[in-house]
């Protein structure tokens, strides 16, 4: 996969070596070009400075002089006289020519010299110098003037990726804004007013699909909630005839037939009220979140639920842990969804708990906030089944209860929406253990 980021840097920082190698090769010749007419002119400086009173002076060294680094040998003058005598010579074991007046380079002895010759009165002023220590005194000159390149290089890179990271920082808001969003909100994205003109092509296209998947969303969830709507009503009129047959003498043969037709129709209708459920949360993007007392909200999902305990001879109860006083128990969020939450939990509790069993519903308040659990002395969920079972339509192989597999699924929904979440383990008893957490407290 290409990276933006490592591709700019890559192409400017490899652009800007470029330029910098090309620019410091340019600066080295120039300088070594002017450092060779600095020489020149140091040559003619010295030959037309010379006193008038140095024809009697002796030389100034004896021996072979050393040419090899940047000694004090580098300069080599001699004068000649009006009649052609040379009258002094500065470096002994060294005879140049002469040469006429002007400046030129000539070879000698296996030496290259730069040598600079002119008439001064009634003598003649000849200043030589070696090519090599010329060449060691330009380069040394120039390397110094590249040196201010070389720092520079790197800042160059420094600023480069500092400017290519705070040029893609935009890019990193988008990604991080949709990264954060909830996962079923599809509103537009809100950028500052400094974001960069560039991306407002990508922004646009981003929100028009936005909108184009919230319309199709909707319009899936209307259907759903409809359909759902619309069938409820016929299982419900066609559950009072079957009712009713079975309350005619005359079809007392039959009833055993109408007994299991009853059962399927009761399924049925908890399916399609599940399913109606499951699309009114999935339509309610902010639900309508007030504050109110959960012990309340779960004294009245016990009672609903009474009779159907009672049915099955269940123990099912209310405890509380943590508080004395029901006014610790005030949550803010949205009552509707958690009596659904609530109410599925404990309906899953009282199906899958064998007869004459114990289902509990515990509220607790702690460090922690407000918990609410309910627990029963079922047979249980295995620990590789507790994370799918929050999946839609899913059953656990072997179940003889009759579900829909929505109800967990809905639970899980309805939590999502208020930030909370819901876990599954092992209550004490044996059974399972549902736990509602992260409910914010008023």
């Amino acid at each position: 996969m290409t990276s933006i980021r490592r591709w700019l840097l890559g192409w400017l920082i490899a652009g800007l070596g470029a330029a910098a190698l090309a620019a410091g090769f340019g600066i080295f010749h120039t300088a070594r070009s002017e450092a060779n007419e600095l020489f020149d002119y140091e040559l003619r400086t010295v030959a037309l400075s010379l006193p008038a009173d140095i024809e009697g002076a002796a030389s100034s060294a004896h021996g072979m002089p050393d040419f090899r680094g940047l000694s004090e040998d580098r300069l080599f003058i001699e004068i000649w006289d009006r009649g052609g005598s040379a009258i002094y010579r500065s470096l002994e074991g060294v005879e140049l020519p002469r040469f006429p007046p002007g400046i030129r380079t000539i070879e000698h002895d296996e030496y290259h010299w730069r040598v600079y010759g002119a008439q001064q009165g009634g003598r003649y002023i000849q200043v030589a110098q070696p090519v090599s220590v010329r060449d060691d005194l330009a380069l040394q000159l120039a390397l110094r003037t590249l040196w201010p390149l070389g720092l520079l290089i790197p800042a160059i890179i420094v600023i480069v990726m500092l400017v290519v990271r705070r040029g893609l920082a935009p890019l990193n808001g988008i990604s991080r804004s949709l990264q954060t969003r909830s996962f079923n909100s599809l509103a537009p994205l809100n950028l500052d007013g400094g974001s960069p003109s560039e991306l407002r092509p990508l922004v646009d296209a981003l929100d028009d699909l936005f909108v184009r998947l919230d319309a199709a969303s909707r319009a899936q969830r209307v259907f759903i909630a409809d359909a759902a709507h619309e069938l409820r009503s016929p299982l419900t009129a066609l559950k009072l005839q079957v009712q009713a047959a079975r309350r005619d003498e005359a079809l007392s043969a039959g009833r055993q037939t109408l007994t299991r037709i009853e059962g399927r129709l009761n399924r049925v209708i908890h399916l399609v009220s599940q399913i109606l459920a499951l699309a009114r949360e999935d339509a309610r993007h902010v639900p309508a979140f007030t504050s109110f007392s959960l012990r309340k909200l779960c004294e009245r999902v016990v009672a609903n639920h009474m009779p159907l305990a009672d049915a099955k001879q269940i123990d099912l109860g209310l405890e509380f842990e943590g508080a004395a006083s029901s006014n610790l128990f005030t949550v803010t969020a949205d009552p509707n969804g958690i009596e659904i939450l609530l109410g599925n939990l404990v309906d899953n509790a009282i199906r899958y708990t064998p007869n004459g069993g114990k289902v509990d519903v515990m509220l607790r308040y702690g460090s922690g906030g407000t918990h609410v659990s309910v627990q029963d002395n079922g047979p249980g969920i295995a620990a590789e089944d507790r994370d799918r079972v929050f999946d839609r339509f899913y059953r656990i192989a072997g179940t003889q209860q009759h579900g829909s597999g929505l109800g967990l699924a809905i639970a899980r929904e309805i939590a999502a929406h208020h930030r909370a979440t819901l876990t599954i383990s092992e209550s004490p008893s044996g059974g399972v253990c549902v736990t509602l957490q992260g409910l914010s407290p008023s």
